[in-house]
């Protein structure tokens, strides 16, 4: 089954519907935006090999230069911009690719090397610091942006770049004698490599995410020692010297690296790198299936998600080194202990889950996929796709406050958001084919209003959904495959309180996907599937010791914020919440923003939870004299320009 990078053209999102006005402020306006940005920011001529004075500057987290991923940003503005680009041409965007491609192509060395830094900046150390400096994480990326542009150009320009740059890693790294021993500090190339493979099928490409893979970790890389203890030692690194992002020397877990990935019990270091890691161990699963990978992948998963998630679906709660603590340590905010929550590891969690669910069809990764998206992934980017965040915390504080920036120093995020938009169809649903036996199958994971188009020989079978979820449960099928006996799995929400199919089919869920058969579909080819929406009460495992409350309603996980509820003075932090309160659904336009959305009102008696229990309630009466809370989707937080006081789980009353 293919990849999310090239299964999403197969699918149309209906105008109008929630997915698509998202991508449609992405097509419209952001990658217009970060074509500026990066044109201001000096990244989209650094490809000319021309010093910038951005290289100069005093690392923000020693070792790694500020300018390090410059090759990432612009290789994910390509990804994402060529995504687009296949479904509505843009003569700006498009010129802009073909620049960059050619700029690109020249700055390569003669023996296919090609990176900015260690071309212009620091021309001799190339490959001594695998551990830090991102050669390979930029050259993943480059590789993926080939891969987008290869599929939207039908050509082999910048492809064939990229190739002749995996032709030199390939003679470098391996088992080799003469080959260092070595693999990326940062996870991506990994499962770039494994793409690229299935584009070239040349092996010398899936051998070598292989052997990244199986490598990282081992304690005896190098004459018995570790590789990175080795390469730090011959780059004359002193013992006591440590980055700023390690709470000790040697902590190789930052870099998914103290241990091999089969050894491992539980997700550990930077939450990027984990999910990056996990989703290419997935991937080489599909060419290398071996019982082992299997079992890691669900050993971890089942780790990170029952003591290391939030309720939002992010991850990761360390900002010293952006990512895990131990288990059920997940506090909601700076004055709470912590909380980072990046961007990148909830798209990261969205990218291992559907991978999951090729090795796996089990609802369980579908449910974590569904709440990334809707909560933790779409509010990296603002209404107007001109603003994004990096942290993600679950609750404001005077030193962290609930907002969004224009660009980042690091700008991961961003780009990252574009593309993971961009390829979106192709994370609804995933589909197979037997030509020899005229038959298919589909696999819905996500809801929507959106049309599935796929060839089985000479004929053709589309399956339509027409839904206003996230804010409605109800989703009407339609399938059309008169040649092609085809079947169908809709995924039931592992939330859903109950749920039916019209006409009622008689089988039952398996791990939480209900199969139509071929058989029942060519008697019944529109079909409903009703989930009811209320809201739920949502409350952190007991042992995080976070005593707080959260309202869910769907898949969206809801937030209260100072902008409707302005009387706030402390970001929430004193507030019980009222476990009998009544809540009501409204839906909403924002005549600002122009959103579209639903949100919950809930009144009861909220109160102060210094005030002692013969104190009157709360003040936060309102006209009509009853006090009310007014929440809103966590994802379209930071976009009304408020204060910055937010906080996902209120304390919870008695």
């Amino acid at each position: 089954m293919a990849p999310p990078q090239t299964a999403f053209r197969h699918t149309d999102f209906a105008i109008g519907s929630f997915c698509e006005r998202k991508r449609k402020v992405v097509r419209e306006c952001t990658l217009l935006y970060q074509l500026q940005v990066l044109k201001d920011t000096g990244r989209y001529d650094a490809f000319k090999l021309e010093w910038h004075p951005s290289y100069d500057d005093k690392p923000d987290h020693w070792p790694v230069p500020n300018h390090l991923f410059w090759d990432s940003d612009v290789a994910k503005w390509i990804e994402g911009a060529c995504y687009y680009l296949q479904e509505q041409s843009n003569p700006e965007i498009q010129s802009a690719v073909e620049e960059l491609v050619s700029m690109i192509k020249a700055a390569q060395q003669e023996d296919g090397y090609l990176n900015i830094h260690f071309t212009v900046v620091a021309p001799k150390q190339r490959f001594t610091n695998l551990r830090d400096l991102h050669e390979l994480y930029n050259a993943g990326h480059l590789i993926e942006g080939a891969l987008a542009h290869h599929h939207f150009f039908q050509n082999n320009e910048f492809l064939d770049v990229v190739v002749r740059y995996v032709d030199l890693l390939c003679q470098t790294f391996g088992p080799g004698e003469h080959q260092k021993h070595g693999y990326p500090g940062h996870p991506e190339i990994e499962l770039a490599l494994i793409r690229l493979y299935e584009v070239t099928k040349d092996t010398k490409h899936l051998k070598l995410a292989q052997y990244f893979i199986e490598e990282r970790g081992n304690p005896r890389g190098v004459d018995g020692r570790h590789y990175y203890s080795v390469e730090a030692e011959q780059r004359n690194e002193r013992e006591h010297e440590r980055p700023a992002y390690y709470p000790f020397v040697r902590s190789y877990w930052y870099q998914q690296a103290h241990q091999p990935i089969l050894e491992q019990d539980t997700v550990e270091g930077h939450s990027v790198r984990a999910m990056y890691l996990l989703t290419a161990v997935a991937a080489l699963q599909e060419f290398v299936p071996k019982q082992e990978y299997r079992s890691a992948l669900e050993r971890l998963w089942t780790n990170m998600t029952s003591k290391k998630m939030y309720l939002t679906g992010g991850i990761g709660a360390i900002k010293q080194w952006e990512g895990f603590g131990g288990d059920y340590f997940l506090p909601l905010g700076t004055d709470d202990g912590g909380c980072y929550s990046e961007t990148c590891a909830a798209i990261g969690v969205m990218m291992m889950a559907e991978r999951m669910l090729q090795v796996d069809l089990d609802s369980k990764y579908a449910d974590i996929m569904e709440l990334c998206l809707f909560n933790s992934v779409l509010t990296g980017m603002s209404c107007d796709g001109k603003a994004f965040t990096y942290v993600n915390q679950l609750a404001s504080s005077d030193k962290d406050l609930s907002k969004r920036e224009e660009w980042f120093t690091c700008a991961c995020c961003p780009p990252n958001v574009t593309r993971t938009l961009g390829m979106l169809g192709g994370y609804f649903w995933t589909f197979h084919e037997d030509e020899k036996k005229s038959s298919a199958a589909v696999n819905v994971h996500l809801y929507g209003s959106a049309t599935l188009k796929f060839q089985v020989g000479a004929h053709e079978v589309v399956l339509t959904q027409r839904s206003d979820w996230p804010w409605d449960g109800e989703v009407e099928f339609t399938l059309q495959s008169d040649q092609v006996k085809t079947g169908v799995n809709l995924r039931i929400p592992g939330w859903a309180s109950n749920w039916t199919v019209e006409p009622a089919p008689e089988a039952k869920p398996v791990k939480g996907y209900l199969h139509l058969s071929p058989e029942w579909l060519s008697k019944n080819s529109t079909f409903r599937l009703r989930v009811p929406f209320s809201h739920r009460l949502l409350r952190p495992h007991p042992f995080s010791n976070q005593n707080v409350v959260a309202l869910a309603r769907g898949p969206i996980v809801y937030c209260v914020e100072d902008v409707d509820n302005q009387w706030v003075k402390d970001h929430f932090k004193s507030l019980l919440f009222d476990n009998e309160a009544q809540i009501k659904a409204e839906n909403v336009t924002d005549d600002e923003t122009k959103e579209e959305y639903v949100r919950l009102v809930a009144t009861g008696k909220f109160r102060n939870v210094q005030a002692s229990e013969s104190c009157a309630s709360f003040d936060v009466a309102i006209s009509d004299g009853v006090n009310k809370l007014v929440y809103v989707p966590y994802y379209y937080r930071a976009n009304r320009n408020g204060r910055g006081q937010m906080r996902v789980g209120l304390y919870n009353g008695i």
